[in-house]
């Protein structure tokens, strides 16, 4: 009887906890039993891993009973990423390999039938949960992968392309070179279409400058408009004016974006394969007005990152907002405050981070012209009734949750052909990260990420200016949510005028970004 342990990882969610591949060979009738709460791709890997195994020119032990344990039994295993424990594990119990440097390193791959190493799924997920750790062990994975993981710096992650390559490294008394060191791949460059520039937009003075105080204070932002009025090409410019992500912070985001599709398989530097983001850029995520909730949130068997987690750190569209399902806006008010998903299922929970900035775009009315029959000769064609009833779509508790909402009105032909390049975004963005420094040095964190308790610490108001909330607050029936909100948009504005504490001004001109639906 033999007995070899391999280690490997599985992924619960963002975390990726090691799993102890234990691989016994026995006497008696030949059989291959794989335990340990295995799903169905993982028990077909007896199959890959047989043919692997011949295919490169290794024995595979068919005269015993071969008894493949995944360690913890609790913990769910799924995809083809034990394939290479489970293949080095053979060759490990049947004495072939080096158990002192077997040891050393933990092992994921997916076999081909010809014995070369596939890419898997979370590869930086992995990467990270290693180092995290502590043991300082290698962590070798397909070269896909491998380049995915090597972005994790004090992490020593090991190209390899095929089994033969893997099991050359750990033959017993043979000096043999070691596995290559992954080198991260080199970004994409940048071809100028990556992240639009402000300065395209003509006019739109105002919604500018809501989109620079969105920026500034990491604000959700709802711009309302009739169509062609440029709330599009305004959301998606937001992404050039928010400063880079700092390396902890790009290492989740591309992890997340890594569960979500497979990195190294498919997609650039993040894994995605729907999404042009380059490392360390800020992702800017599009879904269409037709997804679910599941798609929005998460979910699915194992738990994938949604919408708003592949967003984290990052910018979430929404375009047409009313046309989305009234279930999946609904779910997004927990993750707007919390930060987090919790995804729970009768089998399984899972955790993902959501820090994502929202910005929405929608039309005031089915026809889209309310308010603008001045242009063009365009003429609303809904009823009142019509118009309340379209923007009755979004509840009151998830407007709430919406720090600026701002009219994005009609431009006439002569100011889209006459008006001149508006502020180019590197100055925009040099405004930004000037007030978000105040922020970070004032309070370690952005305006709209405060608390209660922050914006009352942090927020100060004059005596004017607080005169001048309580009344406006009264008048308009604000809940408790809406005043912090306008608040901290006052801050905002505040920290962009390089002022120490909230005046009227800056007030006002809050105000003035907390109503745009005039149906309501």
């Amino acid at each position: 009887m033999a007995l070899a342990v391999v280690r490997s990882r599985s992924l619960d969610g963002l975390e990726a906890p090691v799993v102890h591949v234990e691989v016994q060979l026995a006497n008696g009738l030949p059989s291959f039993t794989l335990v340990g709460l295995a799903e169905t791709e993982v028990k077909e890997s007896r199959e890959r891993v047989r043919a692997a195994l011949q295919q490169s020119g290794f024995v595979f032990p068919h005269n015993k009973r071969i008894t493949v344990n995944l360690a913890p039994a609790e913990l769910p295993k799924e995809s083809g990423r034990f394939d290479l424990p489970i293949a080095l594990g053979l060759l490990a119990a049947d004495g072939r390999l080096d158990a002192a440097r077997l040891a050393q390193a933990e092992y994921a791959g997916e076999l081909s039938l010809a014995g070369e190493l596939r890419p898997v799924r979370g590869a930086l997920a992995l990467a990270l949960a290693s180092r995290r750790d502590g043991q300082g062990r290698m962590l070798v994975l397909p070269r896909a992968s491998a380049l995915a993981a090597a972005r994790v710096q004090g992490q020593d992650v090991r190209a390899a392309d095929t089994l033969a390559q893997v099991v050359a490294a750990l033959v017993p008394g043979e000096s043999i070179e070691p596995l290559p060191r992954a080198v991260p791949a080199p970004e994409r460059a940048t071809d100028g279409t990556a992240v639009p520039d402000l300065r395209d937009v003509k006019g739109q003075a105002g919604a500018k400058r809501a989109l620079e105080i969105a920026a500034a204070g990491a604000h959700s932002l709802l711009l309302v408009g009739p169509p062609g009025s440029g709330k599009s090409m305004l959301a998606q410019r937001l992404v050039g004016l928010l400063p880079p992500m700092a390396d902890d912070e790009a290492l989740q985001s591309a992890a997340l974006l890594g569960l979500g599709a497979g990195d190294g398989a498919r997609g650039g530097a993040g894994g995605d394969g729907r999404s042009e983001t380059r490392f360390g850029q800020r992702p800017l995520r599009m879904p269409h007005h037709t997804a679910s909730a599941v798609a929005l949130v998460g979910g699915g068997s194992p738990p994938r990152p949604g919408e708003i987690s592949l967003a984290h750190g990052g910018v979430l569209f929404l375009d047409e907002l009313p046309e989305f399902p009234r279930a999946a806006l609904e779910a997004l008010r927990e993750p707007l405050e919390s930060g987090r998903i919790t995804i729970s299922r009768a089998a399984r929970q899972a955790s993902f981070p959501a820090r994502f900035q929202l910005v929405a775009a929608m039309n005031p009315c089915p026809c889209g012209w309310l308010g603008a029959q001045a242009v063009g000769g365009r003429c609303c064609r809904c009823t009142p009734e019509a118009a309340a009833r379209y923007q009755g779509r979004l509840s009151g508790p998830l407007l709430d949750r919406i720090d600026l909402q701002g009219e994005v009105p009609p431009a006439s032909a002569q100011d889209l052909l006459g008006a001149p390049d508006g502020e180019p975004t590197a100055v925009v963005a040099a405004r930004v990260a000037a007030a978000r420094a105040r922020q970070q040095d004032r309070q370690g964190r952005c305006n709209g990420a405060l608390d209660a308790a922050g914006v009352d610490a942090h927020a100060a108001l004059e005596t004017g200016a607080q005169t001048f909330v309580h009344h406006a607050a009264s008048r308009l029936g604000w809940s408790g949510r809406r005043l912090h909100r306008a608040m901290k948009v006052a801050r905002t504005i505040a920290d962009l005028a390089g002022s120490e504490r909230v005046a009227v001004a800056h007030v006002a001109e809050a105000l003035q970004w907390q109503r745009a639906l005039s149906a309501q």
